[in-house]
């Protein structure tokens, strides 16, 4: 098991670093700003600031040609930046409540799915002008999360039920059941077969999405970090091999274990508060980390 955090460089302030390619590394503030630095280099310096929202950003997703960030905010929208220029390319705006999370198409660059407090996962292009798809249910969603091919919305929230939406028939495929207390944060794999949940019940579980896979689709849980009474979104994350998974914690650790075995390679301290986000580099064995305390650390693996 790893030792001390070693950062590669610590950024503040911030909130939930999502980084696509080498450089550079974003962070939306607690308050409505996403800042962006460079990573390479002693000064870590900060280029550009994208300013728009009019509350606190909650998640922030890039696509995948590295091109477009994409954000949720409280202010009850979601909005497109120009990731060269900082230029608002589209501004999100039919939820009735906070949305919660965001992400973005594997496949294409124009497909963002939002969840929020309004109970509807929302799916747009980017190209046209109102969501192309609503799946609406009865409880606030915390998290959303595309499919490998794009065809499914995976969303949870509020009730601890995962569900997964098939894409192009509009209708609900399953239902994940297993956590007790509301899911914060998901991710599916690199490869597309399994889903990534972390939840208030203090674990972090792995979902087959495999077509024909057993009835009980829970293959693993592990457990180790926290949730605590700030209720915070603590989101999940998958290395870019699929072999390690990280999560928020509300302790200030971060947790990274070994997907397959369960065996937890490091605990790594360092934040002064809650772990909201943590993410691995695409190329190069690197983990950013968000924090409540104004940090984002970036730090080295030995993988």
């Amino acid at each position: 098991m790893g030792g001390g955090w070693p950062p590669a460089g610590t950024l503040g302030p911030a909130g939930a670093p999502a980084p696509p390619t080498a450089s550079p590394a974003p962070a939306p503030r607690a308050r409505r700003d996403v800042l962006l630095w460079r990573i390479y280099g002693e000064e870590c310096d900060n280029y550009m600031m994208l300013q728009g929202h009019k509350n606190a950003v909650t998640e922030l997703r890039w696509t995948g040609d590295g091109e477009t960030i994409v954000t949720a905010s409280s202010d009850k929208t979601a909005r497109a930046w120009d990731a060269q220029t900082g230029a608002q390319k589209k501004k999100m705006g039919e939820h009735e409540g906070y949305v919660n999370s965001c992400d973005v198409a594997r496949r294409g660059n124009d497909l963002v799915v939002t969840g929020a407090d309004d109970g509807a996962a929302k799916v747009w292009d980017l190209r046209q002008r109102r969501s192309v798809a609503t799946f609406a249910g009865p409880y606030p969603v915390l998290s959303a999360a595309f499919s490998a091919d794009s065809d499914m919305v995976c969303a949870a929230g509020l009730d601890g039920a995962v569900r997964v939406f098939d894409l192009r028939r509009q209708e609900l495929w399953m239902e994940l059941l297993g956590h007790h207390e509301p899911v914060t944060g998901l991710a599916v794999s690199p490869d597309g077969n399994f889903l990534l949940s972390n939840a208030m019940d203090n674990s972090l579980r792995v979902w087959d999405l495999r077509p024909y896979a057993p009835a009980n689709r829970c293959v693993k849980v592990f457990a180790g970090h926290v949730h605590s009474f700030e209720q915070n979104l603590l989101r999940c994350a998958w290395s870019p091999d699929g072999a390690q998974v990280s999560c928020g914690s509300a302790d200030g650790m971060v947790n990274v274990w070994d997907a397959a075995s369960r065996r937890l390679l490091y605990k790594l301290p360092g934040h002064k508060g809650s772990v909201n986000d943590v993410v691995f580099h695409p190329k190069e064995p690197l983990c950013a980390s968000a924090s409540s305390d104004k940090t984002v650390y970036l730090g080295e693996l030995s993988l």
